[in-house]
């Protein structure tokens, strides 16, 4: 396997991880919503949710977006 073969295969599972995770959180956020909360602990939960959803999507998108440099430019002299 050449190694762009490898770069697009990997981009490609963390794209794939990203949209699990983002189905997962919407699911535990439309569980939320039929829960019988008062409307504090639906903040404090969503709250959480929120943040635990940051921590776990922001570095896929990192690396995701990260711009690819596979060579250094050739110098013209």
């Amino acid at each position: 396997m050449t190694r762009e073969n490898q770069r697009t295969l990997i981009k490609s599972q963390r794209e794939s991880l990203k949209k699990e995770l983002e189905n997962i959180y919407l699911n535990a956020f439309e569980k939320i919503a039929v829960l019988n909360l008062n409307d504090a602990d639906i903040a404090k939960l969503s709250q959480l949710f929120l943040q635990s959803q940051e921590g776990a999507i922001k570095p896929l998108n990192k690396e995701i977006e990260k711009p690819l440099i596979t060579k250094a430019p050739k110098e013209n002299k």
